[in-house]
C-alpha cells in the first residue's frame, strides 16, 4: 500500500457490522470499540397528530426513526408492536421487505451523520472507505442492495461522504481480527449461529447455520420468569435481556447441574435488581438457570421438550433460499458437519483452532459454581472431546477479546489493508465498489 493511502486510511476507514440484534458502526479513529445501537427502526405510519407534531419534517418525510429517538416517538405499546421492526432475521433481509430496507438505510445515515461533521471540513477528506460486514449466509442481492443504499446516502451528502464500499463476511472479519489463517469461526449472534471453516478465506461449502442464538436464550428466560411467577415482567424485553445476562449459566453437564441445583437450591438462588422498584428472585426455580446457557449449545435435552411441545418455545429447521438453518443440531455436531465438507488435508488444522465470537457466547461463571458451570470455550472443548476423543488434546478453543465488537474490528483492519486499486469483483465478492 502506498504511504499516502496508508495515512489516509488510518483516518478515514469506516466499518459497519449489521447484526440481527445490534448495529455496530464507526471510523477507525474510534480505536477498539465502535458505537452501537439496537438494530431496529420505528416505521412512522398511522401516528396520532400529537406525535407527528413532535417529529421534524425531514424525519417524517423519510418515514423511519432509529437510535435513541425511537423511544421518544413511541406513543403506545400497541403501536410499538406494529411499527417497531428489526430489519434482519437470522442475518438476512428478504428481497421485497421494503420496510426493512428503509430501516437499514436510516441506520446507515444515522451512523455517518455522527461523524461526517467532524471530517467534512478536513482538507484531505475525500470520503470514507466503508466496509459492510454481513452474515456469511447473506445472499448476493443483499450485497447489491447494501451497496446501492450506500450510494443513495452518499448522494444525500452531495457525493462527499463515501469514497468506496466493500463487503466482508462477519466470520471472516473475526478471523482477521484474531490474525487466524486456518481455523473454524463460530459466530453466535442474536438471530443465528454461523459455523464457518476458514483457510485464507471462508470455505463456503462448509458453512453450517443454526436457527438459534441470543433470541432463543431470551425466549427460555421469558418462560422461566413466567414459571417463577413473574409473568408481568416477562413481557418486557429489557427485563428479559437483563435477567438473562445476570442469571444465565452454561452447564458442564446439564443433568448433573440440574441434579445438584435441585438438591441444594439455596446454593444456586439468585436475585436480580432490575430498577429501583423491581427485583426478581429465583430459589426453587434456580435450576432453570442452566437452561438459558444450554439452549445455545444443545437444545435437544428432554428439559426443553415440554416448552417446545406446548408451543412456548420454537426451535426448528428452516430453509432460507438454498440454505438450511438447523434448529436442534448441537454445536459440536455442527462443527463436525462443517469440517467434513472441507478438503481432508486441512481438516485437522481447521478443527483444532476454534474461535468463538458473538454476544451469545458471553457467559460468566459465578464464584463457587465452577464444579457445575463453565465458559463457552470450556463447553465447546467438553462437547468436542466427547464426540471426537482423539482430538481432545489438540483442541485450541478461544474466545475473542470482545465478542460483540470483533466483527467490526476485523472489518476495520480489512478496509485498511485492502488496496484501493482492487476493484469490486462480482465473482469473488471482494474489492472496492465505487460510483464516482
Amino acid at each position: 500500500m502506498l504511504a499516502d493511502e496508508s495515512r489516509y486510511k488510518l483516518k478515514y476507514t469506516y466499518a459497519e457490522d449489521f447484526g440481527t440484534g445490534y448495529f455496530k458502526y464507526g471510523p477507525i479513529t474510534l480505536g477498539e470499540k465502535p458505537r452501537m445501537i439496537p438494530s431496529r427502526g420505528l416505521i412512522l405510519r398511522d401516528l396520532p397528530e400529537s406525535i407527528k407534531m413532535l417529529i421534524p419534517k425531514s424525519v417524517l418525510e423519510r418515514g423511519v426513526v432509529v437510535g435513541d429517538d425511537v423511544t421518544k416517538y413511541l406513543s403506545s405499546i400497541r403501536e410499538a408492536a406494529r411499527n417497531l421492526r428489526q430489519p434482519l432475521k437470522d442475518g438476512i433481509i428478504r428481497r421485497d421487505d421494503e420496510d426493512a430496507w428503509k430501516i437499514v438505510k436510516e441506520l446507515v445515515r444515522f451512523g455517518f451523520s455522527q461523524f461526517y461533521p467532524e471530517v467534512a471540513n478536513q482538507p484531505d477528506f475525500r470520503g470514507y472507505y466503508t466496509v459492510i460486514a454481513l452474515s456469511a449466509l447473506a445472499p448476493d442481492y443483499m450485497r447489491e442492495r447494501m451497496m446501492e443504499i450506500h450510494k443513495e446516502v452518499d448522494e444525500e451528502f452531495e457525493g462527499k461522504l463515501i469514497a468506496a464500499v466493500t463487503v466482508i463476511d462477519q466470520p471472516f472479519a473475526v478471523a482477521i481480527a484474531e490474525k487466524a489463517v486456518t481455523c473454524s469461526v463460530i459466530e453466535a449472534g442474536h438471530g443465528n449461529i454461523q459455523v464457518v471453516p476458514i483457510s485464507y478465506g471462508p470455505i463456503r461449502e462448509g458453512i453450517v447455520a443454526l436457527n438459534r442464538g441470543g433470541a432463543e436464550a431470551n425466549a427460555i428466560t421469558r418462560e422461566i420468569l413466567k414459571d417463577a411467577g413473574y409473568g408481568d415482567l416477562a413481557r418486557d424485553e429489557y427485563v428479559v435481556e437483563t435477567v438473562k445476562r445476570q442469571i444465565g449459566l452454561v452447564p458442564r453437564n446439564l443433568k448433573e447441574a440440574i441434579r445438584k441445583a435441585r438438591e441444594d437450591p439455596k446454593r444456586f438462588a439468585v436475585k436480580v435488581k432490575i430498577g429501583p422498584l423491581v427485583e426478581i428472585e429465583l430459589v426453587e426455580h434456580a435450576w432453570m438457570r442452566f437452561l438459558i446457557g444450554e439452549i445455545i449449545f444443545n437444545p435437544k435435552h428432554e428439559e426443553f421438550t415440554s416448552y417446545i411441545q406446548t408451543g412456548r418455545l420454537v426451535i426448528e429447521d428452516v430453509v432460507v433460499g438454498d440454505m438450511v438453518f438447523y434448529g436442534e443440531m448441537d454445536l459440536a455436531e455442527a462443527l463436525i458437519h462443517s469440517v467434513k465438507k472441507t478438503p481432508v488435508e486441512i481438516q485437522e488444522k481447521i478443527v483444532s483452532s476454534i474461535i468463538l465470537s458473538g454476544g451469545a457466547f458471553n457467559w460468566q461463571v459465578p464464584p463457587g459454581l465452577e464444579d457445575v458451570a463453565c465458559t463457552s470455550t470450556e463447553k465447546i472443548k467438553i462437547m468436542m472431546s466427547e464426540k471426537v476423543p482423539d482430538m481432545a488434546e489438540k483442541l485450541n478453543v478461544r474466545m475473542v477479546k470482545d465478542p460483540q465488537f470483533s466483527v467490526w474490528r476485523g472489518a476495520i483492519i480489512y478496509g485498511y489493508a485492502l488496496p484501493s486499486s482492487v476493484k469490486w469483483n462480482d465473482k469473488y465478492k471482494e474489492g472496492w465498489y465505487t460510483w464516482k
